[in-house]
């Protein structure tokens, strides 16, 4: 029982002892139903659910001390991550010996315990072969041909080898192990199967839950209405309210009507009747007369003004409310606005907007507490309008004069006051009670509660609204003692000390106060509660409430408390009060409980719970209907029905004492007060109109009246109904004493795929560690799902004290929810259980067959569709005076070159300032290549078609040394030098270039040369593995002997290495021919000459970036002005000066220099502006990239610098890849790049379906730039290798001059070779051989010519193939997913996804503090569901650049998986979703 608690000074001793014994919130506390729950509990420890506990970084968590949950023999193993396996096995099942009956679990505990990792490998084995065999395959399939898998990437990744298995799955930590933990866990049966489906747009079937035949369902005869007594009136009661004040206030003006204590419980101040009478009077004068002008009063009769007074002034209270009666003037009472942004002010300040409130009543004490403004104004709070404050204390009013008095009518249909509701979604609606409403419910409380005059009543309830404010009105002449609430936080016994001194008859509670006296009751000696006559519960409706009035009366029956005392009420704003039990006169029957079944409750029936003692609901009556009203419950949604005498539904009631309207909504209002009930038969059961409490209930035998809960609070999950209070029960009762801060607890539902999921946010004890919060965690999930068969969605725990609060201090639920929904509400713990709730997905997609070679084809239709295939120009009919078409090889064209025009130059190099750091001309090129290729003969002595590795950073240099080997004879492979910054990462992808392409010697720079034999390089790779370095910086003088010449066109010119997206290292072949062709086919679509510039920003190592770097120029004999990427990093503003300053025309980049310039330059537009940079000239600005077009980053970029005078259609992409090294690329003439909208979830069914512009899930797809001359395209089926139909997706096959000529590789995996570059259809046109490309894409005919004046056919590229992930049956590009993900929350500056063992990892790099890191795994989870109908398995949340890149600014997902695997990207949080 005992827990320790921070003591604050300030806390008195009995204070401290009584927050010692339990201080959750025991509104909820039921004996019968912490056993059930330890019995659910219990259940499910049989069947052993293991949760993988999530990893967080240290500094995240916030502890006392580290050892209280690090494991031993692993404290050192790596910072962060608490994720051993032993230690999740032994926090669920909460034993402390590591022997379970799961064998991985004992072997991992062994290896752990002994400290080392040794049996890892081993044990991962296990765990993985039975999940991995069929992915293993897979790899071996895909992965064969590369020699190893590699990390690239700007020093940003790591590149420990990983070790294979056998299979081809990686061995590696922890992680893996977690994740098949998970797997294990999810492969548990779920909920049983559904069956039938709605239609969500097109084909996207969600399943939808239909009622299973077996459960209970209604069965009784239709309920009749209920009538209460008729309430009798006396003679002698006053017409309305303003009579009874004048009636006491004059006729016993010294009788007491309110006592008021200060916080010590000291009765600070009484107010008498005579002088309530007098101030009021006085206020009402005020109010009408001394406000505004004689001609122009601000406040008329019928106008609303606000009432602002704090919790612990009753008497200021009282006299304005009623001082605004008197004045006919409508009082709306509101809560004392604390701060400027208060939690829910904003909503108040909307409603007294709505009422056209413009004066605000307030007491000299809150006025002066009010923030002020440096100038001692009261500003305006968020969301209010303006109002004048007008303090209510006599010294600032001036007497009415001798013949002024109030008007005093009888009660009338005017609106007496305004009382505010907050509803489920947060906004403030104004319940209006009319004056005779008003009079008739005091009437009716009189009778029922058999008030007489003069008696004390304690009343520790809010008086300003609700039950504490109906029971203390002046009707019956009655002395109320109030108890603040700041007096029960100190003294949480003071109620029934002031019942025992006044000898008080009645007093007014709520449960969480009985409670509380429960808790401090011991040290008090002489309680004697035997004058209460009737004790009021005003929460009685909470079915919780049962628990504190059975405690209470088994404690204080001893002293003196009588059973029949206690009187549960129900009440709501809208029906002021619905019902309350009776203090009963001797020999009257007994109250009445319910003991129902949950399960029937979910499903709106009432079942008298038999044999499953375990999920259960104890309700107690409160009470039969009001005297003068007539009772009925109807269905809660659409049309209210009157239910069956076994269905729970919304009570309602016809009487005079009710509100009668949502002040200024007439269409709410209706739906709430004017409610016609209606029979089987369909007509209406009364003429008159019914109000809805907004309460769930039956009227049970003897017309008692039971609440099983609020309409507010009802979760509709799966078609079955929960309260969220009951849920709140239950999560309480697990481990009651221990674990939720003050039993701070909010539960609600958020929508996330067409159902309502339930949401569980706790505040945990400050002092407890993360191993007691995720087993809490893991046992409130249990006891949940074992009590109400619900599956709990999120649970999410945050630091005592941090939810946002409501004037009384309870929680303001509807900002909790909003907090989660904006992911602000930065909790330290998050469970998500998307795969046990969300269980209405679609079905997994059946693949249908494709059309094989046995359809019909017709000329170019197959299945009715035109063939999708496409061509650029034919270069045979094209007539140009191209002179270069007339040489075999490059080096020739050089040579022709420097001989016809020595001094033209071809190449300028800029450095960060923007200044030509080097140039060369046709002459100078030829000259040091020559020489290059002497110091090949004489130093290298190397022999024709031997291969060099060229090491240059960008530049000229690499120009040189590329001709120089082409002059001598050699193959040049160029590779990108390692970072000096970064060598232990980059180092050793250089080194494995080197390798792969068997180079026999390595040119560099002498910088370079130095970094190769330095001491940080030496330790990552030993300078003796290199083969010959040599530093062409000091040349030799004398030229070679002779310049080769290859004797035949297909031999190798040279290798191109690159690092795939998947993060393969691939060397493609490129002869001769098919250079010279590439160079020609570029001239032709770009229109290049001697005349032109062309301003070149991209990294010259590979594909179209090379070609354009070192090649172009000596073929075309245009001008390259080249601007290495990396001096962006020191001046952003450099290529697009540049661009401006040349005048150029024609320009290239990457992704990465698009984005630098997008995010860099966003600011600066208008100093570039003034500068005088001026982009108007270019014509085309053509993105290199091998992938789908970005088109978002591509149109912000135009937008960006459309003030510059960037045309937009001059921005396109270009499209390469391994076998074809560019495919597509924007030219200079024909028709600008189109853009079409493509149905999203078609596409995961590799169907194209276009939609407009701004339809649901639709993606924008860009063409990617024009198909180059020489060059022809067919989509086809990339698994039964048949042509595909127009606007069908397709694998992209590619038939071409420069067409690569094979891979090269170590070992020659001679399969796939041939099927990727010379595959032939399996029907149609099966001679002409075509190299696939790998990607996914279609073609599709335009309404536009191209320059042939043939209609257009654009290609669209959607995505890799080996970068899709099926799931579900479906195929997924990652980029939908990411991008769905950055958009979620603004702190996620980039994603990457990937999949192992069939589970979907998002990875997000959170740009802000760690706090926010856990606020991200339920969006993710959200917008996935919401957007793909996938699950999230597992959420990594890391810092910023951990994503790795490569050069072309794609992201590296596949590395990033194997670091996620092998544990090394020290993520800030991982969450793992069950």
């Amino acid at each position: 029982m005992d827990r320790r608690t921070p003591v604050t000074p300030s806390s008195s001793s009995r204070y401290h002892r009584r927050r010692s014994s339990g201080s959750r919130d025991e509104r909820y506390r039921s004996d019968v139903h912490t056993e059930a729950v330890q019995a659910a509990l219990a259940k499910h420890k049989e069947r052993k659910m293991a949760v993988p506990m999530p990893s967080k970084r240290r500094s995240l968590v916030v502890q006392t001390s580290m050892d209280a949950y690090t494991p031993p023999g692993t404290s050192s193993s790596r910072e962060g991550s608490i994720s051993m396996e032993h230690w999740i096995s032994r926090a669920i099942h909460g034993t402390s010996s590591t022997t379970t009956t799961s064998s991985t679990a004992s072997s991992s505990s062994s290896s752990t315990r002994s400290g080392g990792n040794g049996a890892a490998s081993g044990r991962l084995a296990d765990v993985l072969a039975q999940h991995v065999h069929i992915s293993a395959q897979h790899h071996l399939r895909h992965h064969h041909h590369h020699h190893r898998r590699h990390k690239t990437g700007k020093d940003r990744t790591d590149s420990d080898w990983l070790c294979f298995l056998s299979a081809g799955v990686p061995v590696s930590s922890r992680v893996s192990a977690k994740i098949q933990q998970l797997v294990n866990t999810l492969k548990r049966p779920k909920r049983p199967p559904l069956r039938e489906f709605f239609v969500d747009d097109f084909e996207e079937l969600l399943e939808v839950q239909q009622p299973d035949p077996n459960l209970p369902k209604a069965e009784g005869a239709q309920m009749v209405a209920l009538q209460g007594e008729q309430l009798g009136v006396v003679t002698n009661w006053p017409p309305s309210l303003e009579a009874a004040l004048q009636r006491w206030g004059t006729i016993s003006p010294k009788a007491p009507c309110l006592s008021t204590m200060d916080t010590n419980g000291k009765p600070l101040y009484v107010l008498t009747y005579g002088k309530l009478w007098s101030r009021s009077v006085k206020v009402a004068f005020n109010l009408l007369h001394k406000l505004g002008t004689k001609q122009e009063p601000l406040v008329r009769p019928g106008d609303r003004v606000a009432l602002v007074f704090p919790n612990n002034d009753p008497a200021a209270f009282m006299t304005a409310f009623y001082g605004c009666l008197l004045a006919e003037v409508v009082p709306v009472p509101i809560e004392v606005p604390l701060t400027r942004k208060d939690a829910g002010s904003q909503q108040i300040g909307f409603l007294l907007g709505s009422c056209g409130v413009t004066v605000a009543l307030t007491s000299d004490v809150c006025h002066k507490g009010l923030p002020k403004s440096p100038t001692g104004e009261i500003p305006q709070f968020k969301g209010w309008p303006k109002v004048l404050w007008f303090v209510t204390e006599s010294k600032h009013l001036s007497k009415p004069p001798r013949d002024w008095f109030p008007h005093i009518k009888d009660a009338n249909q005017d609106t007496a006051y305004i009382e505010y509701k907050t509803c489920k979604d947060g906004s403030v609606l104004g319940v209006a009670v009319t004056r005779v409403s008003m009079l008739t419910h005091c009437q009716a409380l009189t009778q029922t509660c058999s008030y007489s005059e003069a008696e004390t009543v304690v009343n520790v309830l809010d008086f300003k609204k609700d039950v504490g404010l109906w029971h203390a009105s002046v009707m019956n002449m009655m002395h109320v003692v109030s108890i603040p609430y700041a007096l029960m936080k100190v003294n949480p016994l003071s109620w029934i000390q002031k019942v025992c001194q006044y000898k008080a008859k009645v007093a007014c509670v709520k449960s969480r106060d009985m409670h509380w006296a429960l808790v401090a009751h011991r040290d008090q000696r002489d309680v004697n509660l035997s004058s209460l006559r009737m004790l009021l519960v005003a929460d009685g409706s909470n079915p919780w409430s049962i628990s504190s009035c059975d405690a209470f009366l088994n404690v204080f029956q001893t002293k003196g408390l009588k059973p029949e005392v206690i009187c549960p009420c129900a009440s709501s704003p809208e029906a002021l009060t619905v019902a309350v039990r009776r203090p009963l006169e001797d020999g009257s029957s007994p109250p009445g409980r319910g003991v129902l079944s949950m399960q029937g409750l979910s499903l709106g029936v009432i079942r008298v719970d038999s044999e499953e003692k375990l999920s259960v609901l104890t309700l107690q009556d409160v009470g039969s209907v009001m005297p003068g009203a007539t009772m009925c419950t109807v269905k809660p949604e659409g049309v209210p029905q009157l239910c069956k005498t076994d269905e729970i539904g919304e009570l309602c009631v016809c009487t005079v004492a009710t509100g009668t309207s949502y002040y200024g909504l007439a269409g709410m209002t209706k739906n709430t007060f004017e409610v016609f009930p209606v029979s089987t038969s369909g007509s209406p059961i009364t003429e008159f109109p019914f109000t809805r409490t907004g309460l769930l209930g039956f009227i049970g035998p003897a017309g008692l009246i039971f609440v099983a809960g609020k309409m507010d609070g009802l979760m509709v999950v799966g078609g079955r109904r929960h309260n969220a209070d009951d849920i709140v029960a239950t999560a309480l009762a697990v481990e009651p004493m221990k674990f939720v801060y003050r039993g701070r607890i909010a539960v609600f539902s958020i929508t996330v795929l067409h159902d309502e999921r339930i949401v569980v946010v706790a505040e945990q004890r400050p002092d407890s560690t993360e191993e007691d919060s995720f087993q809490w965690m893991s046992r409130v999930l249990q006891a949940i799902d074992g009590i109400h068969q619900v599956g709990v969605y999120c649970l999410a725990l945050v630091p005592s004290n941090t939810l946002p609060k409501t004037p009384l201090g309870g929680i303001h639920l509807s900002e909790t929810k909003q907090l989660f929904l904006e992911g602000a509400l930065h909790p330290c713990n998050v469970l998500m259980c998307p795969h046990t709730c969300v269980t209405n997905l679609p079905k997994p997609r059946q693949k249908q067959p494709e059309i094989g070679p046995a359809s019909v084809m017709v000329g170019n239709l197959v299945s009715g569709k035109r063939i999708a295939q496409a061509s650029g120009r034919d270069l045979g009919q094209i007539e140009d005076n191209d002179q270069a078409r007339k040489f075999l090889f490059l080096s020739e064209v050089l040579q022709w070159r420097a001989q016809t025009t020595p001094d033209h130059i071809l190449f300028t190099l800029l450095n960060s300032r923007g200044t030509i750091s080097s140039s060369l001309t046709c002459m100078q090129l030829h000259k040091r290549a020559e020489k290059i290729a002497a110091l090949l003969a004489e130093r290298g002595h190397l022999q024709d078609g031997d291969h060099v590795a060229l090491v240059y950073p960008p530049g000229i240099d690499l120009v040189v040394a590329f001709y120089g080997c082409l002059y001598a004879g050699c193959v040049p492979i160029t590779v990108r030098p390692p970072h000096p910054q970064n060598i232990s990462t980059t180092l050793p992808t250089v080194k494995m270039i080197v390798e792969v392409s068997r180079s026999v010697c390595v040119m560099t720079t002498q910088l370079i040369c130095k970094l190769l034999r330095s001491k940080e390089a030496s330790a990552v790779v030993d300078v003796r593995t290199w083969p010959p370095v040599l530093d062409t910086d000091d040349l030799p003088k004398k030229k070679p002997p002779l310049l080769h010449k290859p004797s035949n066109p297909d031999m190798l010119a040279y290798l191109d290495f690159s690092v795939s997206t998947t993060g393969m290292l691939a060397g493609v072949q490129m002869s001769h021919t098919a250079t010279s062709a590439f160079c020609r086919s570029i001239k032709l679509q770009g229109e290049l000459y001697p005349s032109r510039e062309v301003a070149i920003c991209l990294d010259p190592y590979c594909g179209l970036g090379f070609v354009l770097w070192c090649l172009c120029s000596v073929y075309s004999g245009h001008r390259s002005i080249l601007i290495p990427p990396s001096e962006l990093e020191l001046n952003p503003s450099l290529w697009l000066s540049a661009v401006s300053q040349q005048k150029v025309r024609d320009t290239f980049c990457s992704y990465s220099v698009m984005e630098l310039c997008t995010k860099g330059l966003g600011l600066q537009t208008d100093a570039l502006k003034s500068r005088g940079l001026d982009l108007s000239r270019v014509r085309t600005c053509v993105v290199v990239a091998e992938e789908r077009p970005r088109i978002a980053l591509t149109q912000s970029f135009s937008k960006l610098f459309k003030d510059l005078g960037l045309h937009p259609r001059a921005v396109s992409t270009s499209f390469g890849c391994r076998v074809n090294l560019a495919v597509c690329l924007q030219g200079t003439s024909g028709p600008d790049p189109t853009t079409v909208f493509v149905d999203m979830r078609a596409l995961r069914h590799d169907r194209v379906r276009l939609v407009e512009r701004g339809s649901p899930h639709s993606l924008p797809l860009m063409e990617s730039g024009k198909i180059l001359p020489g060059v022809r395209i067919i989509i086809a089926n990339p698994e039964t290798k048949g042509p595909m139909g127009e606007s069908h997706l397709g694998e992209i096959w590619v038939h071409s001059g420069h067409n690569s000529s094979g891979y090269f590789t170590v070992y020659g995996d001679e399969a796939l070779q041939s099927d990727h570059f010379s595959s032939r259809l399996s029907f149609g046109d099966t001679q002409t051989v075509w190299a696939r490309t790998g990607y996914l894409g279609f073609l599709r005919r335009t309404e536009l010519t191209d320059a042939s004046g043939e209609r257009h056919d654009a290609l669209y590229v959607v995505g890799a193939l080996e970068e899709a992930m099926e799931l579900r049956g479906m195929r997924y590009h990652p980029i939908d997913i990411e991008t769905s993900v950055i958009r979620t929350h603004k702190s996620i500056t980039e994603c990457a996804v990937f999949t192992w063992t069939n589970l979907l990892v998002v990875v997000v790099e959170l740009d802000g503090s760690e706090q926010e890191a856990l606020d991200l795994v339920p969006l993710v989870t959200n917008v996935v569901l919401e957007e793909h109908y996938l699950i999230v398995g597992v959420v990594v949340v890391v810092d910023i650049g951990v994503i790795p890149i490569n050069s072309r600014g794609e992201k590296q997902r596949m590395h990033l998986r194997d670091g996620f695997l092998a544990d090394q990207l020290d993520p800030i949080y991982v969450a793992y979703n069950m």
